[in-house]
């Protein structure tokens, strides 16, 4: 740490989520008991009460289907009902309120949603027990799992502490120990999502190249990964000449970040994904500067990189059975006397020249040496990358889905089914050759500033860096912020990925028929 940089305050933890085989209503030191709410069955049925419902009004004296009634209930995902309990209960004096919430049909979706609905319901309690996930399979238990962790996520630079804390407890109310496996795969899940948030949400004041290459190597250290990072002597002799471009602008020079992660059983013929995530840690655009308002989110214009690091952390808790090699190449978009000029050409590393005529076209230029590398010395199997690249994938996908490319058909579609099932939905864009001819220069290879469609060209501009090797370029610009609270997702940097890829690499044979 230098004498100038700033100091993060401490943050908050993910909540602590823990087993219990005792129903809800014998679950004491809670000041929380959360029940699920199913809908109607039919059009002249009442809601009923999940799991431990019968016991706790019993506990509670009430009649809570009453309650629910008198609310106009219906079971839908996000309806929160809840009946106060001033005094507490005898054998648990802490009792303060039994909070119903809406289950719907309980698909993952809707199990993720009510988690993260408990969560934010609950905020400022101490403990929480639910048998929401009590009747579900692993699969309902996982999603409600990380619907409560991400809808506890918070991040805060005061000078005073939270007011309302998302609790730190939450116990799973009549779920037994066996399970336990399901829910660390779904803590670890949930984790990464969490940490990718955080790192996108440091202000840049504090986060730059080297401040983010120092988090890289600290959870290396934490979860057994393998860490390199590349200074600019070494990218300059290696030839990483787009990461150097955008990056000389900076006080705070560049970095080239690897993080490797190989499975015990690894040996010989055990294969490797190659997984690519942008690090610009602030952009200005450059001298082709973006207006004020559209800079003001441009701290997270790493979250590619943020995903790539989380992800890698939490490989070994999902059970990934291939190595998996994460690279992040971090730089800062300035402006300077020695700033990357719109006319400039560089070479990338392994030949490859690009005429720069945006100098906020930046992203692809970075992505591109790590994609050279990575063909060329990984031998990998499979290699993805994701990136808050291009505005235009907001404007064709809104706020609520990512965009993604690939030239393997069996690829995309294990990524869209991942996505799906984690809850981070993808679209497939297509890699158009008619627009091929929008890339040309004529004095390099290529153009960076190749125009509309833009999400179209600059997934075709990274294309030419990975040859035949399966490949997905994930342009998650249009979910990179999340504008309001809503469910799992918090307002600002999403993390949006994360989950994907991990349910994604954390099947047994992530790639059966691909390569």
């Amino acid at each position: 740490m230098t004498r100038d940089e700033p100091r993060l305050p401490a943050q908050l933890a993910p909540p602590r989520l823990v087993l219990s085989e005792r129903a809800p209503h014998l679950v004491h030191d809670v000041d929380v008991v959360a029940l699920p709410v199913l809908p109607a069955d039919g059009p002249s049925g009442s809601v009923l009460l999940g799991p431990g419902g019968e016991q706790v009004a019993q506990l509670v004296g009430a009649d809570l289907l009453g309650v629910l009634e008198a609310e106009g209930a219906s079971g839908a995902v996000g309806e929160v009902t809840a009946y106060a309990v001033p005094a507490g209960v005898p054998g648990n004096t802490s009792l303060r309120s039994v909070v119903m919430v809406g289950v719907g049909a309980q698909r993952r979706t809707d199990l993720r949603r009510a988690g993260a609905t408990l969560a934010r319901h609950t905020r400022g309690r101490s403990a929480v027990a639910t048998s929401i996930a009590s009747a579900t399979d692993d699969a309902g238990l996982e999603a409600f799992a990380v619907g409560v962790v991400l809808g506890s996520f918070s991040f805060a630079w005061r000078s005073t502490a939270p007011e309302r804390p998302a609790a730190p407890r939450v116990v799973l109310a009549g779920v037994p120990d066996s399970r336990e496996a399901t829910l660390r795969r779904a803590v670890a899940i949930a984790g990464a999502g969490w940490r990718a948030r955080t790192l996108a949400t440091v202000p840049s004041n504090l986060k730059n190249p080297d401040w983010l290459a120092r988090q890289a190597q600290e959870v290396a250290a934490a979860t057994g990964l393998a860490c390199t990072v590349w200074d600019e002597t070494r990218l300059a002799a290696e030839g990483f000449g787009g990461v150097l471009a955008v990056g000389r602008a900076s006080a705070t020079p560049p970095r080239l970040i690897r993080l490797d992660y190989t499975p015990k059983q690894a040996d010989r013929r055990t294969p490797t994904v190659v997984l690519v995530g942008k690090g610009i840690t602030f952009d200005s655009g450059g001298l082709s500067i973006k207006p004020g308002e559209a800079m003001s989110t441009m701290k997270r214009d790493m979250s590619g990189g943020a995903v790539v690091i989380a992800t890698l952390a939490a490989l070994a808790e999902v059970g990934c059975p291939v190595r998996v090699v994460g690279l992040v190449p971090a730089a800062e978009n300035a402006v300077s006397g020695d700033a990357m000029r719109p006319g400039d050409v560089i070479r990338h590393r392994g030949g490859r020249t690009t005429e720069v005529t945006n100098t906020d076209a930046e992203g692809r230029l970075v992505l591109a040496d790590a994609l050279a590398y990575a063909v060329a010395e990984l031998e990998p199997t499979v290699v993805v990358d994701v990136a808050t690249l291009t505005g235009a994938m907001k404007v064709a996908l809104g706020q609520q889905v990512g965009g993604y490319f690939a030239n393997h058909e069996l690829l995309a579609e294990r990524l869209f089914a991942a996505a799906e099932e984690a809850g981070e939905p993808l679209w497939r864009l297509p890699l158009a050759a008619a627009y091929e001819e929008k890339l040309a220069s004529k004095i390099a290879d290529a153009d960076n500033g190749a125009g509309g469609p833009g999400a179209i060209t600059a997934a075709l501009f990274l294309q030419h860096f990975v040859g035949d090797v399966p490949w997905a370029h994930l342009d998650v610009a249009s979910v990179g912020d999340a504008p309001e609270e809503r469910y799992e997702w918090s307002t600002g940097p999403t993390g949006f990925g994360a989950r994907a890829l991990l349910q994604w690499l954390g099947q047994d044979r992530p790639l059966d028929g691909i390569g």
